[in-house]
């Protein structure tokens, strides 16, 4: 049986003990592997590993000794309770092998969980699983996580106050950010508010989020946009310091500046056009304010300097990239005056 979408989240959050088995796929090896925590965990306790409830083993130890699984879900564990045999990395290699242990699986065996990387549709360890009748196949793809997905992880994290707005901050932060530093976010963000009954605020969403390096391009690109000429130099040899191409800085400088662009046409006013833009959270006022300033005629001024720049960055020319780039925020930052 396969699962998708909502169905597919809240079975792994709650899995049915009564199935066989549960694969679990994806190309996001993180996403899997916090899926895949959160069902183990679900099916076995908190204190299932601890109790040697939970058998682990790898897809490479698997090919090598087939009989490791049929052992597990057989076995007779000290502690009583549910219990679990994982396979993690499964490829279809070890499709006949998996399959073996769900055919001869019976109630009160261990509950075979599978992880594996992106399968294709013809994949026979996924088509074996989706056919089965008491096992379950669910695939995670790069799709953003839902709003549902996002209230349960605040949920577990012990954050039940939240103002709308922080909400929609999370939102677009869980959307930025990796599976992984998204859940750290959010057990910063509940240790900061431990024992603190006052709701969550989208102030408090700002300070509390990861700073990375897209994050000090940005800062660049703003220092650039409000003018603040003397910031360029020392962003921009910490940025080349971490490796950060020319054409990277010219492509995200672009993009925001088409973004004021595209809110000061927007019919509905400079608000409405900010409000429509898919930006950080925290950048809405500052691109607001920023739009407000340059106006369109100036705004169409800087695009056609970037794209100049851009083409220039991507010739043969033989002038330092790097200084070509600074040259451009220079001018755009002293373009206003």
């Amino acid at each position: 049986m396969i699962l998708k979408g909502i169905e597919a989240n809240r079975y792994l959050s709650r899995p049915d003990p009564a199935r066989a088995g549960l694969l679990i796929f994806g190309a996001d090896t993180m996403r899997v592997a916090l899926k895949r925590q959160d069902a183990v965990r679900a099916l076995i306790g908190p204190e299932g590993e601890a109790e040697m409830r939970l058998t682990r083993m790898g897809g490479a130890e698997l090919r090598k000794d087939g009989a490791l699984l049929l052992d597990a879900i057989k076995a007779t564990g000290f502690f009583p309770g549910p219990r679990v045999a994982l396979v993690d990395e499964a490829t279809d290699g070890l499709t006949e092998t998996i399959g073996l242990a769900l055919k001869d699986w019976k109630p009160g065996d261990a509950q075979i969980v599978v992880t594996a990387g992106n399968l294709t549709g013809k994949s026979a360890l996924k088509t074996l699983f989706e056919k089965h009748l008491n096992a379950v196949c669910i695939g995670l793809y790069d799709d953003p996580p839902s709003r549902e997905e996002i209230e349960e992880a605040l949920r577990k994290a012990g954050l039940t106050e939240v103002e709308p707005a922080a909400l929609a901050d999370l939102n677009t932060l869980a959307r930025s950010l990796d599976p992984g530093d998204f859940r750290q976010t959010l057990e910063k963000v509940a240790l900061y508010k431990f024992r603190d009954r006052t709701a969550l605020t989208s102030a408090e969403v700002a300070e509390l989020a990861p700073v990375t390096i897209e994050a000090e391009v940005d800062d660049l690109i703003h220092a650039t946009a409000d003018q603040k000429v003397a910031a360029i130099g020392p962003l921009l040899r910490r940025l080349e310091g971490q490796g950060i191409a020319p054409v990277t800085l010219c492509i995200g400088a672009l993009r925001h500046f088409r973004t004021l662009h595209s809110a000061s046409a927007d019919p509905g006013g400079l608000s409405a056009g900010i409000q429509k833009a898919r930006v950080n959270f925290k950048q809405k006022d500052a691109l607001q304010r920023q739009a407000s300033q340059w106006g369109l005629r100036r705004l169409e001024d800087a695009l056609s300097l970037l794209i100049e720049t851009d083409l220039t960055l991507r010739s043969a020319s033989k002038a330092p990239a790097m200084a070509v780039m600074e040259r451009a925020l220079i001018r755009l930052a002293m373009m206003r005056r």
